[in-house]
């Protein structure tokens, strides 16, 4: 089965409206619609920007962020069903008995909407915003295969991509935020490894640009790449695609999930079959498949 992935490299600027906002993530939907992609990835954080709209205003705190969660919804939702794809619409803050979560969001085709909380959080996340950690891992089966959304910090620890993989996921979305060199390539770095360990592929993408007036928003650096496992039949550095560092623009490839199944039975390396179950723990035996939807 082939699949085409677009990722976003979304440009982060102060905004005078939620309509603007509408206007620019529709914008990278219907490019990204014209190149008939399947699945569409935008960033983590992105509605951050809606914090920028008026600097006195309540929402420029993040704990009034949730107040935008219909719109979000509705968004995106319409976008996805209009495009006929799949959309991972970054991450959203929403509240839940009193508590902040940073989700990440599947908008499918036919108006369904799944949930991924971020799992592992940052100090910052933690000290700043108080962002709790979800507590459970989803995946989300579609027409063109299993998939998983692991946001930013999510993807540095292997044991969570293990589990993805053992509950049948063959693509993980990343969806990311960092503010420099130092973190955008802990984040990448970090999604190279999970695709040689698991023999998954990673589509990754974070924020670019500037948010002046909204507190650890200032700076962003990021980059989008279609990352693929280390062997014969991928590129040689394991890059199917990446966009240029930092520029707001969209990049598109197309998987091919035979490939995977190819090289897990007699690859150069059968990373995933290899793995030494004897030694230490059987995801696959630990896990069981199970998603959560909504609408």
């Amino acid at each position: 089965m082939k699949l085409r992935v677009s990722a976003v490299q979304y440009h982060l600027h102060t905004i005078n409206s939620f309509k603007e906002f509408e206007n620019q993530v529709t914008h990278y939907v219907k490019t990204a619609a014209e190149f008939n992609s399947d699945f569409i990835l935008f960033p983590e954080f992105i509605t951050t920007q809606l914090m920028s709209i008026d600097s006195e205003n309540v929402f420029s705190s993040i704990n009034q962020l949730p107040h935008y969660t219909e719109q979000y919804y509705n968004l995106f939702s319409s976008l996805a069903k209009e495009t006929n794809t799949h959309i991972i619409g970054g991450t959203h803050v929403i509240e839940e008995n009193g508590k902040l979560y940073n989700v990440a969001h599947m908008f499918y085709p036919d108006g369904r909407i799944g949930k991924q909380p971020k799992l592992h959080i940052t100090p910052t996340e933690v000290d700043e915003w108080n962002i709790t950690p979800g507590e459970g891992l989803q995946i989300f089966p579609t027409s063109k295969g299993t998939v998983a959304v692991l946001t930013c910090y999510d993807i540095e620890f292997p044991e969570i991509v293990r589990m993805a993989k053992a509950m049948g996921a063959d693509v993980i979305f990343c969806p990311s935020c960092t503010d420099d060199s130092h973190g955008f390539h802990r984040v990448r770095y970090s999604c190279h490894a999970r695709t040689i360990e698991n023999q998954v592929y990673v589509v990754t993408t974070g924020t670019v640009g500037a948010l002046p007036t909204v507190d650890f928003m200032r700076a962003n650096y990021g980059q989008a790449a279609v990352i693929t496992p280390n062997d014969v039949p991928f590129p040689q550095r394991g890059i199917m695609i990446e966009g240029d560092i930092n520029n707001d623009m969209i990049v598109t490839a197309d998987l091919d999930l035979d490939l995977l199944y190819e090289v897990r039975e007699k690859g150069s390396v059968t990373t995933w079959r290899d793995r030494r179950v004897d030694l230490y723990p059987d995801f696959e035996e630990l896990v069981k498949p199970k998603n959560e939807l909504i609408g």
